[in-house]
């Protein structure tokens, strides 16, 4: 775990991050994480293990809201809803929905034939009708799977890119949806009509392992296997 100490006044922020002298004694020996998330609010933490293993925690005192040894074969991603009170657990081959209250599991999303589930997000927009997107690897490319979070039915399935992708994330409005593919290259996806607004040829050299919106969504983080990391400006095609 690493800490850093924010700026106060109007001091230039310079980020100094260092190594954090707490030690998480609920997360000690308990295998390989593959999976760590925080709620919007940061009071709640969910870790998924390569063992299967779902953890929940309240953050910071570490109390456990959720223990579930065999919720999958293996965990690849987690993501809270928006107001928190569905977690999104994703497993080679379904993604379980967790009421985080009850510690239920509220809806159980199966892949299709030729699906492999890779990434799941909620949309970040706290509206009446916030959707779950599952980005999924098919025999053709790379799809995006839309979801309703009130029926849990999948109401769309989006074909965006031609290689498989390797990394996904959504917008703090809802409004884009980002996708890195094996090759390196980067798309933002319009979430309204699901077509590309915006593509960044070989952006990188070697895969894209991570992506991350700017606050004001206007612009996307992206870092690579190549140990390369890029900031793009997304362009509005509407100017």
């Amino acid at each position: 775990m690493f800490e850093w100490k924010e700026s106060e006044g109007n001091e230039v922020h310079k980020l100094g991050v260092k190594v954090s002298e707490k030690v998480l004694i609920q997360l000690e020996d308990v295998g390989q994480q593959l999976a760590l998330t925080f709620n919007s609010e940061g009071s709640v933490l969910a870790v998924g293990g390569e063992d299967g293993s779902l953890r929940v925690f309240k953050w910071p005192s570490m109390k456990i809201v959720l223990n579930e040894a065999q919720a999958h074969s293996s965990v690849k991603n987690l993501d809270f809803s928006c107001d928190g009170k569905f977690l999104v657990s994703l497993g080679s081959g379904l993604c379980r929905i967790w009421d985080v209250t009850s510690s239920k599991v509220v809806a159980s999303l199966a892949k299709g034939n030729d699906e492999v589930f890779a990434f799941c997000r909620f949309s970040q927009i706290n509206d009446k009708n916030p959707h779950l997107y599952i980005a999924a690897v098919t025999d053709y490319g790379g799809s995006i799977l839309t979801y309703n979070t009130t029926t849990w039915k999948r109401i769309r399935t989006s074909r965006v890119v031609r290689e498989a992708i390797s990394a996904f994330n959504v917008s703090s409005d809802g409004k884009f949806l980002a996708v890195g593919t094996v090759g390196g290259d980067l798309f933002i996806i319009n979430s309204a009509n699901m077509r590309v607004q915006m593509m960044v040829k070989k952006a990188h050299l070697g895969l894209v392992t991570a992506l991350t919106f700017s606050p004001d969504s206007r612009a996307l983080v992206s870092a690579s296997l190549d140990s390369s990391a890029r900031l793009t400006l997304i362009k509005d095609k509407t100017s």
